[in-house]
């Protein structure tokens, strides 16, 4: 008997302790209020590091393009190499658009294949920086898609914020998925990762002590008083290294309230399980402290406490025991789901409720296998990684790309 009420207490509670958790995190990702207009806008070269072809590369690009800011832009499309699949998108994209704005400043850059001991992106970001003119500069990922409105409001957040040396934009799926990796891929990024960096910003008065770098505008005095982007050198989570930095020196990441879409469409089972690994791997060096990664962890306690409470009442035979632990991560999984749709993805429906709970069910897996294979398979290119989860190779050469093309 005193059994049966335990475990039913413990059903209970982690039923209440959900649902608390679950307004907590849907006020925080309520809408927050825009930084406001500035009285004088200053320049801004937008770095775009491009390797591969992304799904809908065509309309990012041209959506890269159309930033609807108020003063001057360049924009800098960096790649490897001119055998790279999306430059002749890109220079359509500026020829058509240079055909409706003259005024258009935007160009093709070659950074060469990266050091060891440096990422891809990072060495873009570095040769993309040599050659910016901006009195700004921002680095936006090739599968975002911003409105008009997202540089402008990531400039206005930076100047507004007293003390801020760099300001980024939340992302967000919000297309409708075409197959389960999608819709695990929307859950991690909006009902999970999302919703606890929300939850992060509003306890942190609307800054962060690291970056999450789809698209972020720095000031340059920031970087220099961090070393350069050269900083981040060794680091698979580049961004969000960078951001530990300037938080060490006394600047400010401070998050904008606009968000901005990112584009993933028809991702296989494979993909996405690679996916799912290179963010957990992210999560070990890239989230300084456990403000940030305790949401994630109280999901999982929450989960498999139910599940197992579930399954030891069945074999007891504790039949309303077993119920109510079961409820438990039952209503966590539509905690998820309701916090993707309230940060803006598309409303999944009946058919791909059962992706939280396999996510949830896998991440123990997923977690162990990095330990088991130290190696990061990231756009095409392979990083062996040390027990820290850091880039292995201690050779750090000065990138030695940096040619241009119209």
């Amino acid at each position: 008997m005193y059994g049966e009420v335990s475990l039913t207490a413990l059903g209970l509670l982690l039923v209440l302790l959900t649902w608390r958790t679950h307004r907590w995190l849907r006020r925080a990702v309520e809408p927050r209020r825009p930084a406001g207009r500035l009285q004088r806008y200053p320049s801004v070269t937008v770095v775009r590091p491009i390797k591969g072809l992304d799904a809908g590369a065509a309309e990012n690009i041209r959506c890269a393009l159309a930033t609807g800011y108020p003063g001057r832009v360049e924009t800098l499309f960096v790649f490897d190499d001119a055998d790279e699949p999306a430059i002749p998108l890109v220079r359509e994209a500026i020829r058509d658009r240079r055909a409706a704005d003259q005024s258009v400043d935007a160009r093709v850059v070659f950074c060469g294949q990266p050091p060891a001991g440096r990422t891809g992106k990072l060495n873009a970001m570095i040769v993309g920086l040599r050659q910016a003119k901006g009195t700004l500069v921002a680095f936006a990922d090739s599968d975002i898609r911003p409105d008009r409105r997202v540089l402008t409001e990531l400039v206005e957040t930076l100047m507004r914020q007293e003390g801020a040396g760099a300001a980024f934009a939340p992302v967000v799926a919000t297309q409708e998925p075409r197959s389960a990796g999608d819709a695990g891929y929307a859950l991690l990024l909006n009902g999970l990762y999302g919703a606890a960096a929300a939850a992060a910003t509003r306890r942190e008065g609307g800054a962060l002590p690291f970056i999450m770098g789809q698209y972020m505008v720095f000031k340059r005095e920031a970087i220099e008083a961090i070393g350069g982007l050269e900083a981040a050198d060794g680091q698979l989570v580049d961004d969000m290294f960078l951001g530990a930095c300037l938080n060490a020196n006394g600047y400010r990441n401070v998050v904008a309230a606009t968000q901005v879409p990112i584009i993933q469409e028809g991702l296989s089972p494979k993909e996405f399980a690679s996916v799912y690994r290179r963010w957990i791997t992210f999560s070990r060096t890239g989230l300084p402290g456990w403000s940030f990664k305790s949401i994630s962890v109280l999901h999982g306690v929450i989960f498999w406490l139910g599940l197992v409470g579930a399954l030891v009442a069945l074999v007891q035979g504790m039949w309303l025991a077993a119920a109510i632990n079961g409820l438990a991560p039952l209503v966590l999984g539509e905690s998820i789901n309701r916090l993707h749709e309230a940060l803006g993805g598309a409303p999944l429906g009946w058919r791909w409720r059962w992706v939280v709970p396999a996510l949830l069910l896998a991440a123990p897996l997923v977690y162990l296998s990095i330990f088991s294979r130290r190696k990061v398979v990231w756009r095409g290119r392979s990083y062996e990684l040390n027990a820290e989860s850091r880039l292995r190779s201690p050779d750090l050469p000065d990138p030695v790309g940096g040619s241009q093309a119209a």
